[in-house]
């Protein structure tokens, strides 16, 4: 049987302060009427239902997601009681349905990505779920670049492909980490390089295999956790599973050491929603390429995003390449050119006690 897994993890640090940490992006309708979750959720619809999709996130925001998206049934909500990066959240949803359906197929999608058509994903899994379902193989999902990108991670093709059901199949060469502007441009023309999109298939056993292989210690851990599912002790022992094994991302611990790793090319268009700045690429600009959301007024300013997610209203004045974001009792002002530093702006705020209820 194949099951939808939805990462829906993350501290809500990117899109502060509209996102926190009780309301990551995830949780957010930036892109339609309704969240990111359930988007992503409802993006499987006809293929794999909701009662076969599990969500992995944070205990912090069960409530929050029960409340927020109808989709999401309680029993296929997996919390994890703090994060631990990708590849132990992968790890502890597959033991889970390793009890459930030993020959269970995994599909895993972040909750947090924008991708149209929808068709041509499923068309895309389902030939990836083929190849799981026949061989021993780890499968990732890469997208052909429409730019220079330097915050994505990139697959490196090597020229060995296939054609399965309409979809491009690729060996990979290998895993290379988010590049310099002159190494992207190098990536974009040549078209030997995919966006890593941090989708994957995969059967439970080829990647409860690859766990023992490469990542021999968290393996044991898992082993020793599920014994306990569906036991009074289960709880206590996913505390001592996060707090013991190693936080360390699915992609460093096993794709780029195993030598079973394929890509499919997908034929889609794809973001991440990864910043402020990500709003121009798929958001109404008005006529100075400005993102207005809410109630806002402009003269004399260009390029530039304001969110008001309150009552009143927004005024700027001879702004340039600036996001202006207003929600509850938080106003956020920044230069595009410093986003990446609203994480190091948290944790100076989280440092001080009477700024710690903003977060």
């Amino acid at each position: 049987m194949v099951y939808g897994v939805i990462m829906a993890g993350g501290r809500g640090e990117r899109f502060w302060p509209l996102s926190n940490q009780h309301r990551p992006k995830q949780l957010l309708s930036l892109t339609e009427d309704r969240s990111m979750l359930c988007v992503t959720i409802d993006r499987l619809e006809g293929y794999i239902p909701a009662e076969r999709t599990v969500v992995v996130a944070g205990k912090n925001i069960e409530q929050a997601i029960i409340d927020g998206c109808c989709l999401v049934k309680k029993e296929m909500l997996l919390c994890e009681p703090f994060g631990r990066n990708t590849c132990l959240a992968i790890g502890y949803t597959a033991v889970h349905l390793q009890k459930r359906d030993p020959n269970a197929i995994m599909v895993v999608l972040s909750a947090d990505h924008l991708i149209e058509p929808a068709k041509m994903l499923t068309k895309t899994i389902k030939a990836g779920v083929k190849i799981a379902a026949e061989q021993d193989k780890l499968i990732t999902i890469g997208i052909v670049p429409s730019r220079a990108e330097t915050g994505y991670g990139y697959i490196e093709l090597s020229d060995e492909k296939w054609v399965v059901d309409g979809i491009t199949v690729c060996n990979v060469s290998a895993f290379k980490e988010k590049p310099r502007p002159t190494v992207a441009q190098e990536y974009y023309h040549g078209r030997r390089h995919l966006w890593n999109s941090g989708m994957f298939i995969w059967s439970i056993n080829s990647i409860l295999s690859a766990f023992e292989k490469h990542m021999p210690e968290m393996h044991q851990e898992l082993m020793e956790y599920a014994k306990t599912i569906g036991t009074p002790g289960e709880e206590a022992a996913c505390q001592k599973l996060y707090e013991e094994a190693e936080s360390i991302s699915i992609d460093f611990a096993i794709l780029e050491q195993a030598d079973n790793v394929i890509t499919l090319k997908g034929s889609f268009s794809w973001d991440d929603v990864g910043s402020w700045m990500a709003l121009q690429r798929f958001m109404d600009v008005d006529k100075d390429n400005n993102v207005i959301i809410g109630n806002a007024v402009t003269m004399d300013t260009f390029e530039s995003t304001i969110v008001n997610d309150g009552k009143g209203i927004i005024a700027a004045i001879g702004l340039s390449d600036i996001v202006v974001v207003r929600t509850g009792e938080t106003i956020m002002v920044a230069h595009k050119t410093q986003l990446g530093k609203i994480k190091d702006l948290l944790a100076k705020m989280g440092a001080d006690e009477s700024q710690k209820k903003y977060l």
